[in-house]
């Protein structure tokens, strides 16, 4: 008879507190000697986690070939998902990403690839040297963002492109908002082609009702999550789930070897195994409490003369997180600078929209929020936030195909060169980097594609609006890098 395994049980962060408990002498690394070498200044915040940061000696197992108490955590981990196998990630979702898609390369096949997807699916593609197609996603009135493709993109692609090497999408995108996920891995599995799921903002999706659903439950065959953004894991703590036999475990482990250190951190380890520990223990009452609370944040902030809310669908968005949609011609990034001039952080702030994200328990005061907030009504009056606004201007969005190639292969672009040119000048030639908006890290202008004159134009917005660029390029607001043909 099947005995369900105990979900209570943490055996990785327990033997790092037995070991410690034994008070051994340190002749390995690391050199902090279980905390006993350090600045005095760091005592007060890193003696006691020291204490089990560790390496691989005898009972403390090895990330890159667990047989005691690492596979023991990843058993539980894989248990609780309900995975064919579950892998504890010490390099956040990018390692994840990283071997998911080199894992499911094919020579000469390609992959259907979300176009607002993270850089770290960019970088695995060039790094497989794979051939993407790029599905462009749905521009959405509703919450004024690019949000998932259709269905009926992915089966126009999947009807052109029927040996694809994987179709590789986003769920939920930054700010929580899910899509039919189901009925694409349906439209993927006919034709047989896996589906690869960056999940890096789901990980509590496992929760159940009011969250949406995981998409690992929904028959995704890869699904990646950061357990560092919504459950108790340390940054960088992350986890992979392989959830079918198209997917071959050997594989994926080999280039998790590849990706993350021969070193792992055993304080983010024991994190992950406490995280999974939290999520499949969390019971609906407190969940209940949880989901309470959190409409009580959103009624507080929905009276405000800076920003509306935007709406929660259940079931579609999550409801920890927040929008604020600021309004008319309020600097969404001054808004945000009075907000934390207050000691209100916000995740992420665009040129019109600030999110927010929430935990999974209450964490401050409901009445000291709304006394900040009225702190920050007070200072916008002061500081006078009309005199700073321009004329109200949305950000311009193009129109893409619905899908399409990069220009060249990345190995015809490895060798071709290279030319520095003023954006007044580029529209037309291909990026050779990519000009990323961060957060949220979704490439605005691709490597090797051709540059439209709207993202240009669409770039000079967001610049002028103080949104932070990521690019190769030290003066990315004069111009960028092209290939020369």
């Amino acid at each position: 008879m099947y005995e369900r395994p105990n979900q209570h049980e943490t055996p990785l962060y327990k033997a790092l507190v037995q070991h410690s408990q034994r008070k051994p002498y340190s002749f390995h690394v690391p050199g902090h000697k279980g905390g006993s070498i350090l600045p005095s200044k760091a005592e007060k915040h890193y003696r006691d986690i020291l204490e089990i940061d560790l390496t691989e000696i005898t009972g403390l197992d090895d990330l890159h070939h667990p047989e005691e108490s690492i596979k023991e955590a990843q058993d539980l981990l894989s248990n609780y998902f309900g995975s064919k196998h579950s892998f504890f990630l010490v390099g956040g979702s990018t390692s994840g990403n990283l071997a998911m898609v080199l894992a499911n390369k094919q020579e000469g096949k390609p992959f259907l690839v979300q176009r607002n997807c993270h850089k770290s699916i960019m970088h695995a593609l060039e790094l497989s040297g794979a051939h993407p197609v790029f599905l462009h996603p749905i521009f959405e009135e509703e919450t004024g963002r690019y949000g998932p493709v259709s269905s009926k993109q992915v089966e126009e692609a999947l009807r052109e492109f029927p040996d694809a090497a994987g179709l590789i999408l986003t769920y939920p995108d930054y700010y929580g908002r899910t899509y039919d996920l189901t009925t694409m891995i349906e439209q993927a599995h006919d034709k047989n082609v896996p589906v690869l799921i960056d999940e890096a903002h789901g990980v509590h999706f496992s929760l159940g009702e009011p969250l949406p659903p995981s998409s690992l439950h929904l028959g995704a065959d890869v699904v990646v999550q950061s357990a560092h953004k919504m459950s108790p894991a340390m940054t960088m703590g992350a986890y992979l789930h392989i959830g079918s036999n198209r997917i071959e475990k050997q594989k994926i482990s080999t280039y998790l070897q590849m990706f993350q250190s021969s070193s792992p951190s055993y304080p983010i380890m024991a994190s992950l195994d406490l995280a999974r520990c939290y999520l499949a223990t969390f019971t609906q009452e407190k969940l209940a409490n949880s989901i309470e609370y959190v409409n009580e944040i959103r009624e507080v902030f929905q009276s405000s003369p800076l920003w509306e809310v935007l709406p929660s669908e259940p079931g579609v968005d999550d409801p920890f997180k927040i929008t604020l949609q600021v309004k008319g011609i309020y600097d969404a990034q001054l808004v945000s600078q009075l907000l934390e001039e207050e000691g209100i952080y916000p995740e992420l702030v665009t040129d019109n929209q600030i999110l927010l994200i929430l935990g999974l328990e209450p964490t401050f005061s409901i009445v000291s929020l709304q006394a900040r907030l009225q702190n920050v009504y007070a200072n916008c009056s002061a500081t006078n936030l009309e005199a700073h606004a321009t004329i109200e201007q949305d950000v311009i969005h193009g129109e893409h195909p619905r899908y399409q190639k990069l220009a060249y292969s990345y190995q015809t672009l490895s060798r071709m060169q290279t030319t520095f040119l003023p954006w007044s000048e580029v529209e037309g030639k291909i990026a050779s980097c990519s000009v990323i908006p961060y957060p949220p890290g979704i490439p605005l202008i691709m490597k090797g594609e051709r540059i439209q004159s709207f993202q240009v134009e669409q770039l000079r917005q967001l610049m002028d609006k103080g949104v932070h660029i990521q690019s190769q390029v030290s003066n990315v607001k004069e111009g960028t890098y092209i290939y020369i043909e």
